[in-house]
């Protein structure tokens, strides 16, 4: 910060704000209990409903050196920018946060929410690919 700057590290502010919003709708109107394919076809539908570009199960490539060593399926990648990792449980757990870098890291996206619905509620963190 300089001079009194405040720096906006959230990378695609207003899509971010909608997905969380809808991640929190979907909470509310579903609540908990649910196995995380029934959230993620709730999201779905309000992907849709809000006109959200999506793409859900996306596979992506794991290459080292050009060879391909497997592949990952990445839960969302909204409007080809951001990638939405869903869980369901009650706390977030490191191997989350590093499932949603390496999802970063194949997609070559810059920025990931990781959201977890929870017996007390949804919780989200946004998760940057540094590089």
């Amino acid at each position: 910060m300089q001079g009194g700057e405040q720096v906006d590290k959230v990378v695609y502010k207003e899509l971010s704000y909608k997905i969380i919003r809808i991640l929190f709708d979907v909470y509310n109107n579903f609540g908990y209990g649910y196995q995380e394919k029934y959230y993620q076809k709730a999201l779905e539908v309000e992907f849709q409903k809000m006109g959200i570009k999506y793409k859900s199960q996306c596979p992506y490539r794991i290459r080292y050196k050009g060879k391909i060593l497997g592949r990952y399926f990445i839960d969302f990648i909204i409007d080809d920018k951001i990638v939405l990792e869903i869980k369901r449980g009650n706390h977030f757990n490191k191997r989350d946060f590093d499932q949603v870098i390496g999802y970063l890291k194949a997609s070559g996206l810059r920025s990931g929410v990781l959201a977890i619905f929870t017996p007390g509620g949804l919780r989200f963190k946004r998760v940057l690919n540094i590089k």
